[in-house]
């Protein structure tokens, strides 16, 4: 196996190492360079090999644990984890298990268990193949799952836990004409608007980057700007902006969008990808507390546990374990009463999350309408292209849950609501 296969594979265990030992996320990691010593498409391997492996973690540990008396240290752990999902899943037995063991050798603290790599790889390339998908589809951790069963059934979080362990599409959201893109990009054009492609490959590659005609933007995350029904000429604050996708749609629209967020990273890559799209809006980089003025149309994506984004990203159960949640919860109120503060009499709010707990969607809602009382749920705002009434909750919001649209690749979970203040 070349060097790369190695450096790739190597990459991919130290990822593994700082989510499941440092409890670092892998949107950071890769943020801060972790990877940039590879080549774009190693870069991308790595990314991917990680990814998988932590979505088949429980799978992997249930195999190996037939073949070690005990666990060895963290890092040997996490090769012998990445390599027994990728034998599982149809690599090749002789790549990938001399890279792991090569991977094991070069580490002065981990080399005398190269033997152990090489023995246990062996037996997984022979039986684990078989056995892997007679394994149950890997369960959510406790902290996480008990709330979930909690707020809806064990039926239903079983078959969230079955939609995030599937590959996951890509989501294109149109600047404009959204068939037309479906078919530059041979691509399927789901109810909402927005087109997905089942096996993307490099997406800066596809028909239609250069020129700005799309975004990457999974299909439950263009719907809350889709609620909101921006109109040329108003005046919309986006606020939690980054990374931008909902900033982009805001400003197609032709209203006069200023997005605020305080993250200034990620506030560069809004501004990158504006200039790329050729779409305008005001950025400002600072507290979403300090902005004041009035406003037509409000987006508020409040800051959350992000539970509802796990089929992406997989790495969220093993690096959070629940602690910050009443602080989000805390600051989401904050947020929505400032924003609520700043809406001109007759506008708009859309609130949301991508977080599948209630408390940090419907409940949110129900709060607020106590505590505003010049303030309205605009159930009318969700009758949309593609909105199953079904999804429509009883205050009036929208839920959105990974194992929606399961057919066809299932999408985020999300919470949505419409809030119009009286005039």
């Amino acid at each position: 196996m070349s060097n790369s296969g190695v450096q790739t594979r190597r990459s991919a265990v130290y990822l593994l190492d700082q989510v499941l030992g440092e409890g670092r996320l892998l949107s950071e990691l890769i943020g801060s360079g972790a990877l940039e010593r590879l080549e774009p498409q190693d870069r991308a391997r790595a990314q991917r090999l990680a990814t998988e492996t932590l979505r088949g973690l429980e799978r992997a540990d249930r195999l190996l644990q037939k073949h070690l008396q005990k666990y060895p240290p963290l890092t040997v752990r996490n090769v012998l984890r990445l390599a027994t999902v990728e034998l599982c899943q149809g690599g090749a037995a002789h790549g990938v298990v001399n890279d792991a063991v090569e991977i094991v050798a070069r580490n002065k603290r981990t080399k005398a268990m190269k033997g152990l790599v090489n023995a246990v790889l062996r037996k997984v390339a022979a039986q684990g193949p078989d056995a892997w998908n007679a394994l149950r589809v890997p369960r959510l951790p406790k902290w996480l799952r008990k709330p979930l069963v909690e707020a809806y059934d064990g039926e239903t979080v079983l078959a969230m836990e079955a939609a995030q362990y599937r590959s996951v599409p890509v989501d294109l959201t149109p600047k404009s004409d959204a068939a037309a893109l479906a078919e530059a990009v041979k691509g399927t054009l789901l109810p909402t608007g927005s087109v997905r492609l089942q096996d993307a490959g490099q997406v800066s590659a596809l028909p239609g980057f250069k020129a700005g005609d799309w975004w990457v933007q999974d299909a439950a995350a263009a719907i809350p700007a889709r609620v909101l029904n921006a109109q040329k000429g108003e005046t919309v604050l986006d606020l939690c902006a980054a990374p931008g996708g909902k900033t982009m749609q805001l400003a197609a629209t032709g209203a006069e969008v200023t997005a605020v967020d305080d993250n200034p990273a990620r506030m560069e890559r809004v501004r990158e990808n504006l200039k790329r799209t050729g779409l305008k809006a005001k950025l400002i980089v600072g507290d979403v507390m300090a902005q004041t003025g009035t406003w037509d149309a409000i987006l508020l994506d409040a800051p959350c546990s992000a539970t509802g984004t796990m089929r992406r990203h997989p790495d969220l159960p093993h690096a959070k374990d629940g602690s910050e949640f009443a602080e989000l919860i805390g600051l989401q109120s904050w947020m929505l009463d400032h924003a609520v503060s700043l809406l001109k009499p007759g506008g708009r709010l859309v609130f949301c999350t991508c977080s599948l707990l209630p408390d940090e969607g419907e409940v949110q809602i129900d709060e607020a309408l106590e505590r505003h009382k010049g303030l309205s749920v605009d159930k009318s705002a969700l009758d949309l292209p593609g909105i199953d009434p079904a999804w429509i909750t009883q205050e009036g919001g929208l839920r959105l849950r990974p194992d929606f649209w399961a057919d066809q690749g299932g999408m985020d979970g999300f919470y949505v609501a419409c809030l119009k203040k009286d005039a």
